[in-house]
């Protein structure tokens, strides 16, 4: 598939960094790490809009808790599974199938890619930790009083660049995997 029109002209280097561009931009803008990479990603290659309202609950490392996984890469598998997932004839409730079961090792495989970008860059691909690494302390982003100072510790130019970053990554692997041209 190609990128949207708009982006057909540009070289490798520039798309990735436009992509990346675009998750920063909408970190800072819209917060909620999972749906803004989706978003960046939805601005350059134009899927299913619907995929970047279904990862809004994966931030915060899943339902803000902190707990999970980062939502730049949860974001990131999320856009992953649409293009290397195991569609639902490949799924059955009623028996057991090996090829179905099969079809699920190369996203795993895709997903796998992505998580190794994280724990190059981050040691890691849990939210906690990498706030951790990033601010010293880990916001409760439910809390009012904590947005505020995650905003006055640049919370948001950092969280921003993780997001950016996975967008990239995940241009990357797309482009690299031949699912995606220029």
């Amino acid at each position: 598939m190609k990128v949207r029109k708009e982006y057909q002209g540009l070289s490798r280097q520039e798309l990735l960094d436009k992509v990346e561009e675009k998750g920063r931009g909408y970190l800072v803008n819209s917060m909620a790490c999972a749906p803004c990479t989706v978003a960046a990603l939805y601005d350059v290659l134009g899927f299913d809009a619907v995929l970047v309202k279904a990862a809004t609950g994966l931030s915060g490392g899943t339902a803000e808790q902190f707990l999970g996984t980062c939502g730049a890469l949860s974001g990131g598998v999320t856009v992953l599974g649409y293009y290397f997932g195991r569609p639902i004839e490949k799924m059955s409730d009623k028996e057991y199938i090996q090829a179905n079961a099969d079809a699920i090792k190369l996203p795993f495989e895709i997903a796998e890619l992505l998580a190794d970008r994280f724990v190059k860059e981050y040691g890691t691909f849990v939210c906690a930790q990498i706030h951790r690494q990033l601010f010293g302390r880990i916001f409760c982003l439910t809390d009012p009083d904590e947005v505020e100072k995650f905003k006055k510790a640049d919370g948001l130019t950092k969280a921003a660049e993780v997001v950016g970053k996975g967008a990239r990554w995940v241009t990357e692997i797309l482009l690299n995997k031949g699912v995606v041209e220029l």
